[in-house]
């Protein structure tokens, strides 16, 4: 079993068609993120893709600090 929790909300996948897919999943052991893309070394997003994967992050970043009990700096 995986350590790492992905989030199921994000389904992005290349804008070139070839389907590479990101996933950003969360560490549920200590908090860490993981940024992955998937059967590539790259990835092209269209503008709103790139838009649900930032706010991927932000879920996971709070996920990390509601793990570790760490409160954000407000250097956003």
């Amino acid at each position: 079993m995986s350590a790492y929790s992905s989030d199921l909300d994000l389904k992005v996948t290349d804008a070139t068609g070839n389907g590479v897919e990101v996933d950003v999943a969360t560490n549920l052991l200590n908090g860490t993120v993981r940024l992955s893309v998937l059967w590539t070394q790259e990835i092209y997003l269209h503008p709103d893709d790139a838009e649900r994967v930032a706010q991927s992050l932000l879920r996971a970043a709070e996920q990390d600090r509601r793990i570790t009990g760490i409160q954000s700096s407000g250097t956003d």
